[in-house]
């Protein structure tokens, strides 16, 4: 799918401290835990939960996350409609890794199981 440049610098420079912070609102509105939102991320990125802290202090965006970040090998397999781009259609990797987070946080949000939810 069709991203502009402006667009996928826009996401690449958004910090995750910001965007971390709007998981968590959503996922706590729906009953869900941090812990869960940890345990999604570090399941994508290989963060544990005190690099997770340490990135979010540090106020990294999102092209230096996912930079150092190791993707879990089923990654890929994350597909589907998550703000109207089909994931797998997404050319910008660093687009296409944010999406992959949205679209974990968007099923744990709308009461998927963990298991589920790390496929």
């Amino acid at each position: 799918m069709y991203t502009t440049e402006l667009h996928n610098e826009r996401i690449a420079q958004m910090t995750f401290v910001y965007v971390y912070l709007i998981y968590l609102v959503k996922i706590m509105r729906k009953g869900r835990t941090e812990l869960e939102l940890l345990l999604i991320i570090e399941w994508l990125t290989g963060y544990n939960a005190s690099e997770i802290k340490w990135l979010i202090a540090e106020k990294v965006n999102f092209q230096e996350f996912f930079e150092k970040a190791h993707l879990h090998p089923n990654a890929h397999k994350i597909t589907g409609m998550i703000c109207g781009y089909r994931i797998e259609e997404l050319e910008n990797a660093i687009t296409r890794q944010v999406r992959y987070l949205d679209k974990l946080i968007d099923e744990l949000a709308k009461g998927k199981t963990l298991e589920k939810v790390m496929r």
